[in-house]
């Protein structure tokens, strides 16, 4: 697919459009290049980014979801919404939460063999399918997760949810070294 937005071009870059990502990556990185495609495309819109990024900063580094699940999560609806850009990305994070190569697969079909597992799994299917969660997967997750944690749980799988649909829509390429 041609990116319909394809990433902003460095030399379009200014102090705003820089700015849309403080917080997020340290100033050297706020270009083209050291932003990646994600971001370097959704700082097209600096405002918007600036307003989406709080959120997506707390799923991604301050969330009290365990790194494990959150990428379970993540990778569920990367796969189930078809999101090259975000499975590819996620990949090497789940690598890196500990995840397996077979249960990074399994998570693509929604399977797993640890209880835990599969109600994260489940949650996924169920928030997007029907935007809440039946009573079992969510006393499943309260065996295992706090209140914090299921509603961290329900945000995740929500934020990545909007990123994976902008991302499709956009047209949002996987960086080259993923």
């Amino acid at each position: 697919m041609t990116p319909r937005l394809p990433p902003l071009p460095d030399e379009q870059w200014d102090d705003h459009t820089r700015d849309a990502l403080a917080g997020l990556l340290p100033k050297g990185l706020r270009n083209a290049r050291g932003a990646g495609n994600a971001m370097a495309t959704l700082v097209r819109h600096p405002e918007l980014t600036k307003a989406f990024l709080p959120l997506s900063t707390h799923v991604l580094f301050r969330s009290t979801l365990p790194p494990r699940l959150r990428e379970l999560a993540t990778l569920r609806v990367a796969s189930r919404r078809n999101c090259a850009y975000e499975w590819a990305h996620h990949v090497r994070m789940a690598r890196e939460a500990g995840l397996t190569e077979a249960e990074i697969e399994a998570a693509g079909r929604g399977k797993a063999v640890d209880p835990l597992d599969g109600a994260v799994l489940d949650a996924v299917g169920e928030l997007e399918d029907d935007s809440t969660l039946s009573d079992r997967t969510w006393a499943t997750l309260g065996e295992h997760l706090d209140e914090r944690q299921r509603m961290d749980l329900v945000f995740t799988i929500g934020a990545y949810g909007v990123l994976a649909m902008a991302f499709n829509t956009f047209g949002v390429q996987p960086d080259p070294d993923e």
